[in-house]
């Protein structure tokens, strides 16, 4: 028995791997399951490259065998082994990595060899769980086996052994459990299946182990059946990704069954969208839009992300660089074998790659959403309906700087089309000489139609969007126009639709009244900035509008938030001149000063009331509406 110490930096970096480098120790698994793919990997070029090299691809497999009375876990493989001098280097000088020496070489350049190890670290995972690792190796063609066997940083032994095949095979000896680990975990075959299926079920070799199964057996009289226990081989993982398999070879229900077994839903997703791209950064994409919303979207429990292969190995489950938040919503996953990795295979090294992956995602995203808008409108209003909310937030977040990447996905509630539209449908059916997108807003659908703003706007033949989530107002404040056509609430002060002789009458008649105008605002008192006449109305009495940039429903909106600052719409008391209270208050201005100021209170409290605005004193406006009444 040979026994030697590590060199001092390799002390310090082998403390590093077990105690920071890795931050989740269940990934040991996938880094020697890696190694072994890599191991095979190499055997099957030399295969391809040497010809006194004769292996059958259909024979390379990797096992895993727990067992939890000597407590042990082994990973073996059949691939090309290591002599002693290769396990001196490999695993005697950490960071030392053959994988990545023979990727280098010019002439192992292949397509079909995926070499996943890079920095000669992974195997040293192994020390997070194990108290004892031992490795058993055979290289191809060689007559002596050897074993490399070390407990930590005090260093290790190499030993010549016997060993009928070629290949390696790694013993670990787990930790004893303690308060915060239970490292006995890993020797219960359905927590290695977890881990084999989560990490590495896209390993190109079959991943195999010995499971218990219990089989049906009849008694000798054939009445009664009995179960007993067997074991037998099984695969673990999938080993051909269903996102690289040709695309005439998978079906619908294929990509249906993968979605609603990898992301857990119980519903077939809405989209599935595959891509793959060549160039700079080559990878491939299978995403899916769900039917519904996840239950916990709006909360602080939900991440987004996408889960990040590389080479068909899971590197992170939640990547969230790789979506925007407003399409946060799709699940899915993207492989690609250009990631530059860093030593632990967590996280990236550089985010370049991620950011071009991600601006291509994006376009992709949204590409296909229109698709859908166009070619299956149902669907689309059904994706909208879900998360068109999460869209208009998109809009409205970072000062709108993603605002001409959405516009064209958002719809509303049209007055005309009793339907959503969208704002290219709008704009494209104006009456000639429009020069505004007409919008109003409301809690629903039908309290918006009951404003006496809507009824007249409706009469003059204008389409209004109906705008009925608390962000819509925020969400056209931002876009400000659509294809040169500005956005004009009808409630708003500045919406006028009267001719230029029906403006001149309206302006003449208000001067005419300004007088009773100010009284009556002196008795509604800081409530609003005027009141006036108005041709805004046809059947109703009275309402409200908005001057600036708060409108009564942004008002509404605001000071529903939980915090202490509330705000105030600037508002105008509109008085619908062709209506019988406009005779009444001009009567009462010349007969009954008093009178009229308590029916401006009342005019007041009505405007608010339509607006949904609450009543700062109740009583009072009770007490002088039977006042009135019992006259």
């Amino acid at each position: 028995m040979e026994t030697k110490q590590f060199k001092a930096e390799s002390k310090r970096l082998l403390d590093l791997m077990i105690n920071s480098i890795y931050t989740n120790k269940e990934i040991f698994l996938r880094e020697l399951i890696s190694n072994a793919s890599d191991a095979i990997d190499k055997l099957y070029f030399r295969s391809l490259t040497e010809k006194d090299v004769k292996v059958n691809r259909e024979d390379f497999e990797i096992r895993i065998t727990p067992d939890k009375e000597k407590r042990t876990l082994t990973i073996e493989d059949n691939g090309c082994g290591m002599n002693k001098k290769e396990l001196e280097e490999n695993l005697g000088t950490i960071a030392q990595s053959g994988s990545f020496a023979f990727k280098q070489k010019e002439d192992n350049k292949n397509d079909d060899i995926n070499i996943i190890g890079q920095f000669g670290v992974g195997f040293y995972s192994a020390f997070m769980v194990s108290s004892k690792v031992r490795v058993e190796s055979k290289a191809y063609g060689a007559e002596k086996a050897y074993a490399w066997e070390s407990s930590g940083a005090d260093g290790y032994t190499i030993d010549e052994i016997e060993k009928d095949k070629y290949g390696t095979k790694i013993i670990l000896t787990l930790k004893e459990d303690t308060d915060d680990e239970k490292y006995s975990d890993y020797l219960a075959e359905y927590k290695l299946e977890e881990l084999v299926r989560k990490y590495s079920d896209y390993i190109r070799y079959p991943i195999k182990m010995e499971v218990e199964h219990e089989k049906p057996v009849k008694s000798e009289d054939g009445k009664e059946e009995k179960y007993e226990k067997v074991r037998y081989d099984e695969t673990l993982n999938s080993m051909i990704p269903i996102w690289k398999k040709n695309k005439a070879d998978v079906t619908e229900d294929d990509y249906n069954n993968f979605y609603q077994e990898k992301f857990s839903d119980y519903q077939k997703p809405l989209k599935t969208i595959r891509t793959s791209v060549e160039g700079d950064v080559s990878y491939t994409a299978l995403l899916y839009i769900p039917s519904h919303m996840p239950y916990d979207y709006y909360t602080k429990e939900f991440k987004k992300g996408l889960q990040l292969y590389s080479n068909g190995v899971l590197i992170m489950d939640k990547c969230e660089d790789l979506l925007p938040d407003y399409f946060g919503f799709v699940r899915g996953l993207v492989d690609s074998p250009d990631l530059s990795l860093n030593i632990s295979r967590e996280m990236l090294q550089h985010d370049r790659q991620l950011r071009i992956i991600a601006k291509n995602l994006e376009k992709k995203i949204k590409s296909e959403l229109l698709d859908m808008l166009h070619k299956n409108r149902e669907d689309y209003e059904k994706f909208f309906t879900t998360f068109g909310t999460t869209m208009k937030f998109g809009v409205y977040n970072d000062l709108g700087l993603n605002k001409d990447n959405l516009k064209d996905l958002l719809m509303f509630y049209s007055s005309t089309e009793k339907k959503l539209v969208t704002l290219d449908e709008y704009v494209s059916r104006m009456k000639e000489g429009q020069d505004k997108i007409y919008y109003a807003c409301g809690e629903t659908v039908d309290k918006i139609e009951l404003l006496p703003q809507v009824e007249k706007v409706k009469e003059k033949g204008y389409e209004i969007l109906y705008l009925t989530e608390n962000i819509d107002e925020f969400v056209v404040q931002v876009l400000l126009e659509h294809k040169e056509k500005k956005f004009a609430n009808v409630c708003a002060n500045d919406v006028d639709l009267d001719t230029d002789e029906e403006k001149e009458a309206l302006k003449k008649e208000n001067e005419e009244n300004k007088d009773m105008f100010e009284l009556m605002k002196e008795a509604i008192g800081d409530g609003v900035q005027e009141v006036r006449f108005t041709h805004k109305l046809k059947n109703h009495p009275v309402c409200l509008t908005s001057s600036g940039a708060l409108s009564v429903e942004m008002e509404k909106v605001l000071n529903s938030m939980p915090n202490d600052q509330k705000v105030k719409a600037q508002t105008i008391l509109e008085i619908n001149d062709s209506h019988e209270i406009a005779n009444k208050i001009k009567d009462l201005f010349k007969t009954d000063k008093e009178e009229l100021k308590k029916y401006s209170k009342i005019l007041y409290a009505q405007a608010k009331l339509i607006e949904g605005l609450t009543i700062d004193n109740p009583t009072e406006i009770s007490n002088l509406v039977c006042e009135i009444i019992a006259k």
